[in-house]
């Protein structure tokens, strides 16, 4: 079986870094990917897709990614199933990472990062 996926996209919020009770590093983004052609108002609808990051990805992502940064991200499509309150049975699709790659600079750093950017973006793939 095949489950391998890669996305590029922004960070819709500044990663918010946590730590489970056993003192393991997880961080959950969101990733604002453009669809490839139009709606019919003309405009480009976006998806928006939960990725889980562990340990190092998800420490690295937290200290040098803030909002609007384009990350890559080489993962696999997990599902979970919970109850809630109501004793519903709720399913969950997220895509959990196994690497990530940061696709533009610093925010402060924009002046050094145009001529890596085509580098950088054919490492992921």
């Amino acid at each position: 079986m095949i489950n391998h996926i890669v996305l590029v996209g922004r960070l819709t919020k500044k990663p918010e870094l946590r730590y489970t009770h056993e003192g393991i590093a997880v961080s959950t983004i969101t990733l604002a990917i453009n669809r490839t052609f139009r709606n019919v108002e003309g405009e480009y609808d976006a998806d928006f897709v939960n990725i889980t990051l562990w340990r190092k990805n998800a420490e690295n992502t937290a200290a040098y990614c803030d909002k609007g940064a384009v990350v890559g991200v080489v993962g696999r499509v997990q599902t979970r199933t919970f109850e809630n309150n109501l004793q519903q049975r709720v399913y969950m699709t997220d895509v959990v990472a196994d690497a990530v790659k940061f696709l533009s600079g610093k925010p402060s750093d924009s002046s050094s990062f145009g001529s890596n950017q085509q580098e950088e973006e054919s490492d992921l793939v």
